[in-house]
């Protein structure tokens, strides 16, 4: 898999810029640009502003968000913050708490 994992019980703190996919299992603070996907899986944290292409939320993700193409927040994920994208959806189980900006 190409991209960036931050893996279980590993914490960052500060800016994380990639222009590749950046999937999150342990907990990122502060920033998160990514040129591709960002997935938080299961028992991932983001406390972060955070921009991508697309998000993916298994996990938790407190922050605002800016996506070029989509959100997804996933049954069992959390997303409180406010959201700019073209595309959002929400699964059943799933839990937002924040305002939605569609005009990309």
């Amino acid at each position: 898999m190409a991209g960036t994992v931050i893996g279980e019980g590993l914490t960052i703190e500060g800016e994380l810029v990639t222009d590749d996919e950046v999937v999150v299992q342990g907990t990122v603070r502060g920033i998160l640009t990514s040129g591709d996907v960002v997935s938080i899986a299961a028992g991932g944290v983001v406390e972060a502003d955070i921009q991508a292409a697309s998000l993916s939320v298994g996990g938790q993700a407190t922050g605002n968000v800016t996506a070029s193409d989509r959100i997804d927040i996933q049954a069992g994920g959390r997303l409180v913050g406010d959201v700019k994208a073209a595309r959002l959806t929400i699964a059943d189980g799933a839990s937002f708490k924040g305002n939605v900006d569609m005009d990309v």
